[in-house]
């Protein structure tokens, strides 16, 4: 479960000391325990909780401040040790022992104890700014929402998405293009660089790596690092790959260059395989403030990102930006306060359908540390999002959904008991729970399918540029996009079992009208490739 390190209830646990340690020689350890402690060195403030234990076997203070520096290290079950026999020996060591309780309980799975103690401390706590930066009430809500969802579980099937893809190390992020045929991940284990981020948290820093799909073999390839020029000696996390694989959105934090608070970047793959250098999204993307987890929809023209830039309604907040006729980013638009929340929002990954958004939130409606939910968009308005429910969300951290075109199959990454490492890759059977219908219950409609091909110039047999427009048997508009000018390339997504007509326009070129059918494959994604020849007038 996501916790702060650094624990408001730490804070005023000097002067609330309960015992008294008479000799001067031990106070002066306790002061520098505590100034350790906020220091971030909880290995140094635990040795020095140590030596005074040997002299006080009973503090239950001291008791207390262990567990604290337990939590801070990650060190969960010694830390509720420490905490239960500091509160066993003194219910009032410190007024926010019931909180550090409540937390470990809820991390471990009791739920019922967990409410107990987030109420006790609530309860005993007067003051009231300090029940809000607490965060009291977001744990009570949280544990509530945990009972609920997971007494009515969804019906899916989970497994760990096995030594292939995972480590014993940090490994998330998880990115699969429409036809889900290659899978990007983020991992920290050794790679590009053998080097510890000593200044950070001591782990292998960032570096994203590749997995393609055997088809026969119905099973992913071992990762390897991404052939190219992505990773480098420092941080470099995938945040996403677009919906044709030819486009990586990166996220970077280079302490000491242009992307100091965290900025997107985004690297292309060229015709030998291997993906180019990663630019700078630029402004006004990017600010001096925290940007990252960049998605781009079906047809390459709005851009979703994460950013912490002032003017939003939490900590990290959604935004969205749109591709004007220079093909250049607008300025972006806060997705709003149906959406964002006063706590973080991330995670992103928008559906192959372009209107349903799968964001991670840690608010007052997950079940515990980040969960996953799905909002759509209706009419141009996002509704409010809906946590996709237990047990693809579980007590710990879950995170990153990302979907095949057909929406039957999904990964994510979770930090849940039982994986190989932090943070693990899982693979979720989704076909007997629609996540794309709006109920999630019932399936109405068909199965996304992917138009693709190129768009030539018939005379000299160069690819070009041109408007590729999809209407339905009606005459109404599904969808456009543009064939890439260096490639022809064109992408777009659209409903299978269905007849469509396709209008592709280039100026000083003979227009073509075309009737396709799209029927779903019996296995797989519906794939649909179409090349046009265009002639001059």
């Amino acid at each position: 479960m996501y916790l702060s390190v650094l624990m408001m209830f730490s804070i005023g646990s000097v002067s609330a000391q309960k015992s008294v340690l008479e000799k001067s020689e031990e106070q002066v350890k306790l002061f520098n325990a505590q100034q350790r402690f906020f220091a971030g060195d909880f290995q140094g403030a635990l040795n020095i909780y140590n030596d005074l234990l040997k002299t006080n076997a009973n503090n239950a203070g001291i008791m207390f401040h262990m567990a604290e520096c337990y939590f801070g290290m990650n060190q969960f079950a010694q830390s509720l040790d420490n905490a239960k026999k500091a509160k066993s020996i003194d219910p009032k060591a410190d007024d926010n022992i019931s909180l550090l309780l409540g937390k470990l309980y809820f991390m471990d799975g009791n739920i019922d104890d967990a409410l107990n103690e987030f109420t006790a401390f609530k309860t005993a706590v007067t003051d009231a700014k300090k029940i809000k930066e607490s965060d009291v009430d977001v744990f009570i809500s949280q544990v509530k929402n945990a009972k609920d969802l997971m007494s009515r579980p969804v019906d899916v099937k989970i497994m760990n998405a096995g030594d292939a893809i995972n480590s014993e190390y940090d490994d998330k992020n998880p990115s699969i293009t429409a036809d889900g045929k290659t899978l990007i991940i983020t991992s920290r284990r050794p790679g590009k660089s053998s080097a510890l981020d000593i200044e950070g948290d001591k782990k292998y820093f960032e570096d994203v790596y590749i997995s393609r799909w055997d088809s026969i073999k119905k099973a992913w390839s071992e990762v390897e690092l991404l052939p190219g020029a992505i990773n480098t000696e420092g941080h470099d996390a995938c945040t996403s790959i677009s919906p044709d694989g030819k486009t990586i959105f990166l996220y970077k934090n280079d302490m000491e260059g242009e992307s100091r608070g965290g900025d997107i970047y985004y690297s292309k793959i060229s015709s030998s395989g291997k993906w180019g250098s990663a630019i700078s999204i630029g402004k006004p993307i990017n600010t001096t403030f925290f940007e990252g987890g960049a998605c781009v929809s079906p047809d390459g023209n709005l851009l979703y990102f994460v950013s912490e830039r002032p003017g939003g309604f939490g900590h990290a907040d959604i935004y969205v930006s749109k591709r004007n006729a220079n093909k250049e980013w607008d300025l972006p638009v806060n997705l709003g306060p149906e959406v964002n929340t006063a706590e973080d929002e991330g995670g992103i990954f928008l559906a192959p359908d372009g209107k349903t958004l799968f964001l991670s939130s840690n608010g007052v409606n997950s079940m515990g540390g980040y969960d996953i939910f799905k909002t759509v968009n209706e009419n141009g308005k996002w509704t409010k999002p809906v946590n996709l429910g237990y047990p693809i969300n579980s007590l710990d951290n879950d995170m990153s959904l990302t979907l095949s075109v057909d929406a039957q199959i999904g990964y994510f990454s979770s930090d849940r008991k039982g994986g190989k490492g932090d943070l693990d890759i899982y693979k979720v059977d989704l076909s007997n729970y629609p996540v794309l219908e709006k109920d999630m219950k019932h399936k109405v409609v068909d199965s996304l399918a992917i138009l693709k091909g190129t768009v030539f110039n018939a005379t000299n047999g160069t690819a070009m540029e041109a408007e590729v427009v999809i209407y339905d048997v009606n005459g109404a508009k599904i969808g456009s996009t543009m064939s890439s000018a260096g490639s022809g390339d064109y992408f777009i997504t659209v409903l299978s079992n269905k007849t469509y007509q396709v209008k592709i326009n280039s100026e000083g070129y003979k227009p073509i009208d075309e009737k396709i059918e799209v029927k779903s494959a019996k296995e797989g994604a519906t794939i649909l490739v179409k090349h046009y020849l265009l002639y001059k007038n």
